[in-house]
């Protein structure tokens, strides 16, 4: 029956027509504090759900605080795990939550952070592991952000370490893996052909265009990925509302970067 409520709860983060996704990650306040455009989480939230975004990624704190009960409906994903920017090694991400948390708050889904790579990456890996298993029994999605990061990764985007971080993902039981996008359409279709699940991708620090952002979400939908996982790109532009609304274009309707753009002029 766990199968079940996996199929159900999936329906609520991806779009039934296109199996794509837009989420928007919304747990930076852990990692790095209030940092612009996450000052009000429920403004912030009924913006990108009023473009079309599918799920936000939250941590349970903010759902205690107030859940919007307002306002377009939109999917939650509660993070599982944690780390801050002012921490001996902020890639030793930890435990913070559990699935069964997660069930008593309402999440569709759950998502854990693996950088691989790390200096604790053993209790990383275990910890994804565990939860798999917790997901498994309940029925739970499992979003899994799978990063080549440490002291031995001379280069993030390299696609052989970006390919072995997503399959890691896989090979411990995620359900959809999140991972930077390599910077082309061959070395990342090669990536999506390696890992048995489907993939999104990171949005990264805020990039210098906005038409760089839509570029990128475009190459990644042609490559294979089935959407795409950004926040700083989408909640610190000017306007999220129509920014969302333009990856939506490119995710779910497979407009050009240009038709993408006008989203931006209206």
């Amino acid at each position: 029956m766990s199968e079940v409520g996996k199929r159900i709860r999936l329906e609520r983060i991806i779009d039934r027509k296109s199996r794509r996704t837009v989420i928007v990650p919304m747990d930076h306040g852990l990692s790095m504090g209030p940092i612009a455009g996450l000052e009000d989480m429920a403004a912030i939230i009924n913006k990108v759900a009023d473009g079309g975004a599918n799920a936000v990624v939250l941590h349970k704190g903010i759902v205690r605080a107030g859940h919007r009960g307002y306002g377009k409906d939109i999917g939650m994903i509660i993070h599982l795990s944690g780390s801050t920017s002012l921490g001996p090694d902020p890639n030793s991400k930890v435990p913070v939550a559990s699935v069964e948390e997660a069930i008593s708050l309402g999440a569709d889904a759950v998502s854990v952070h693996v950088n691989v790579g790390a200096a604790n990456e053993p209790e990383q890996l275990q910890n994804l592991g565990d939860t798999a298993e917790a997901c498994a029994t309940w029925g739970m999605p499992l979003f899994a952000m799978m990063y080549p990061r440490g002291p031995k990764i001379k280069d993030r985007h390299d696609p052989a370490l970006v390919g072995h971080a997503a399959r890691v993902g896989a090979e411990l039981g995620a359900d959809i893996i999140k991972t930077v996008y390599t910077g082309d359409v061959r070395s990342f279709r090669k990536i999506i052909r390696g890992c048995p699940v489907p993939i999104v991708i990171a949005g990264g620090p805020k990039m210098v265009t906005p038409r760089d952002v839509l570029k990128m979400a475009s190459e990644a939908i042609e490559a294979g990925a089935i959407g795409i996982s950004i926040g700083r790109n989408i909640f610190q532009h000017r306007k999220p509302t129509a920014m969302t609304r333009a990856l939506t274009r490119i995710v779910h309707g497979g407009a050009s970067v240009d038709k993408a753009m006008r989203e931006l002029k209206r």
